[in-house]
């Protein structure tokens, strides 16, 4: 085998483990808290929408996961808040690529909570609703909306907000 030829196939090689190692370790959690880096498999388990998501407050403390359709399949991690009709996310004022998508591509998708997987579809929230959405995001995770998440951030009364309800 030429020279050329073993180069190539031991870049090929490496090029396929780290792909493979992101696909199964990407998203993870940081010491800085949520990472932004997208990964594609969510798991879980299939299950049907509840009638309430109000006591998974209780019950799961973590991030969940999002997974939206359509290609490529990221997988990230949100903060977020269980309501009766459904579940609140928020991001950053800062072009978030799955809230673009959300916007561009409709809101279909999927939400880890715990060891649940549900079928959602997502839509971006505007005006007053907004804000009261926002407070109730931003109470269960211990601040105000007059609050940032870091200094020199956006205050969370700035976050983009979007309303996931199962299909």
């Amino acid at each position: 085998m030429k020279k050329r030829e073993l180069a190539g196939i031991s870049i090929g090689a490496v090029l396929l483990a780290a792909v493979l190692s992101w696909m199964f370790t990407a998203p993870y959690l940081g010491n800085e808290g949520l990472s932004r880096t997208p990964g594609v498999i969510l798991g879980g388990t299939p299950t049907p929408g509840p009638d309430d998501f109000t006591p998974l407050n209780e019950s799961v403390r973590l991030p969940l996961l999002m997974k939206q359709s359509g290609f490529p399949p990221f997988v990230t991690y949100l903060s977020w808040v269980g309501t009766p009709d459904g579940v609140i996310t928020a991001t950053h004022p800062d072009g978030a690529l799955w809230a673009q998508r959300v916007r561009d591509r409709g809101g279909d998708g999927w939400l880890r909570i715990g060891e649940a997987t549900y079928t959602m579809e997502a839509i971006e929230i505007f005006g007053n609703e907004r804000i009261a959405m926002m407070e109730q995001w931003a109470a269960r995770v211990g601040m105000t909306i007059d609050d940032s998440l870091y200094e020199g951030a956006a205050p969370l009364r700035d976050f983009e907000v979007f309303f996931w309800k199962p299909r």
